[in-house]
């Protein structure tokens, strides 16, 4: 089963901006859909971002206008964008095989704070 592994967490300012990679193991070109999810400290993990094959996205309305997610098939990599970080954008990022199914990686922390 393809392996997924995210990167680009950090601390950053309100306002501020981060750019997250999710490199996986194997070809996601068979894997319709993608999905960036997060878990905020004592909540339950939650979907920001979805892609699919075809380019289309959808994201939660929390991250609306602010958030950008993309792949790059050739590449074997999903992005998302993160612009006018907030505080409540704290915690810990995950990227994930939605149709088919895919394992968890193993997160990347990103802390918002002044």
């Amino acid at each position: 089963q393809v392996q997924l592994v995210e990167s680009g967490g950090g601390l950053v300012q309100p306002g501020g901006s981060l750019r997250l990679s999710c490199a996986a193991s194997a070809s996601i070109f068979s894997i319709n859909r993608m999905g960036w999810y997060r878990q905020a400290p004592g909540k339950q993990r939650e979907l920001v971002a979805v892609i699919s094959n075809f380019g289309t996205t959808d994201y939660a309305d929390s991250v609306k206008g602010r958030f950008t997610i993309s792949r790059d098939n050739p590449k074997n990599t999903v992005y998302l964008q993160m612009n006018s970080l907030k505080l409540e954008d704290t915690g810990i990022y995950y990227c994930k095989g939605i149709i088919p199914n895919t394992s968890w990686g193993q997160g990347t922390q990103v802390t918002v704070s002044s």
